[in-house]
Formats: C-alpha cells, sequence, structure tokens
C-alpha cells in the first residue's frame, strides 16, 4: 500500500470520527432538552419558546406569505409561558391599496388579525423545537383613538387554540381566515362590520408552576 492511500484513508477516518460526534453531540443535546421539557422544567420551556420567537425576528418571509401577516409574527410578544401553554400578543392594522386612482382599504383590522393568529397558532402548536404545547393563546389589537385624539392599542380578536382542536385542520389547504373561526377566535362587529374593543381570554394565576397567567379554554 502506497504512503498516499495510506494518509487518504486516515483522512477519511478522521472525518467519519469527527462528524459522528458532531452528530453524536446534536443527539445528545436534543435528548438533554426533551427530557427537560418532558419534566416541566419552566426555565427551559422559556427558553426555547423566547429563543423561537427571537428567530422569527430575523427569519425571511416565507414564500407567499403576505408582508401585513409576516410583520405581526416578527412583531409577536409573549405573554406568558407555562408548563403546557404559550400565551402571546401581536397586532393588526386595516390595509390600504391603489384602487382606481384611489387610496382605499382593501382589508380591515379583523380580516387581518384572523390570518395573523391563524399563523401563530401553527407556529406555536408545531413549530418551536421540543416543546409540545397543548394550548396557544394568541391576543391581537388594533389601534383606536379616543375622543380626545390619544391613539390606544385595544385587544379586537383573542384565540385559545388547543392541540385536539388543531389536529382536526387541514393546514395546508384551508384558508387562515377559516382555520381562525375553527379554532374558536373571539371578536365583536358594529353595524358597519368593523371590529370593536374585547376583553382577552378570560385568565387565571396557575398553581403548577407556571409563570404568568394561564388562559382557560
Amino acid at each position: 500500500m502506497s504512503w498516499g492511500l495510506t494518509v487518504g484513508i486516515i483522512v477519511v477516518m478522521v472525518m467519519f470520527a469527527f462528524f459522528g460526534w458532531v452528530i453524536f453531540k446534536e443527539a445528545l443535546a436534543h435528548r438533554f432538552w426533551q427530557d427537560k421539557v418532558e419534566e416541566g422544567d419552566l426555565d427551559m420551556i422559556t427558553q426555547l419558546v423566547q429563543g423561537e420567537v427571537e428567530r422569527w425576528r430575523t427569519e425571511r418571509p416565507p414564500k407567499g406569505m403576505p408582508a401585513t401577516v409576516w410583520q405581526g409574527i416578527q412583531g409577536v410578544e409573549v405573554v406568558a409561558i407555562g408548563r403546557d401553554y404559550v400565551h402571546v400578543s401581536s397586532t393588526s392594522e386595516p390595509q390600504f391599496a391603489l384602487v382606481g386612482g384611489q387610496r382605499r382599504q382593501v382589508s380591515n383590522a379583523i380580516d387581518e388579525a384572523k390570518r395573523i393568529s391563524a399563523k401563530l397558532a401553527e407556529r406555536i402548536l408545531y413549530d418551536i423545537p421540543h416543546v409540545r404545547a397543548e394550548r396557544a393563546q394568541i391576543d391581537v389589537y388594533t389601534t383606536f383613538h379616543e375622543a380626545d385624539g390619544a391613539a390606544m392599542q385595544r385587544c379586537i380578536l383573542t384565540v385559545v387554540a388547543t392541540r385536539e382542536d388543531a389536529a382536526t385542520i387541514d393546514w395546508d389547504n384551508d384558508p387562515p381566515e377559516v382555520i381562525a373561526e375553527q379554532l374558536g377566535a373571539r371578536y365583536q362587529l358594529d353595524g358597519r362590520g368593523l371590529p370593536q374593543p374585547i376583553e382577552p381570554a378570560s385568565v387565571r394565576v396557575s398553581t403548577n408552576g407556571s409563570r404568568g397567567t394561564e388562559p382557560v379554554a
């Protein structure tokens, strides 16, 4: 066997050993996080949820996702995290476009809120590594102007999406507006079809070691 061939075999063996070690370490890390989540370690669950939310802020928008919906996802804020739920809030605003030479409203805030809440529910329930939330509460706010001209954001849509309900949904084919309704989105419209301020889903303080508040389904 030539010296060159021997060196080549050694290099290949070293590369295999290196990549094998990397894969082994990744498997150990995965098992570590999974065990902590299954044990209900709230600090670990919080790190995983907040880390994924931060990743959304820098992620490129998926192909075909409307810019307004992506803004709602990137602007999401964590309200509370428990051992089996995640509670977040976001914002939506009416959308305008040039129609017939004039700027006209083409989508109101509740339409956008439905789309945002559906996409957030899917991400929270299925896309957070190692975390298997049983419930996702999403509250969507929009801007209202008070009588004195002051601007204030109020909740216009709230939904508590359970994993059981989510399992019956065709996430690939159902429109986001339909998904939001299927998940039990709650909102109120006036006689003109405009969203009205509502209170977010009722909450209670958890006694099982979770932080913040817990949505009541």
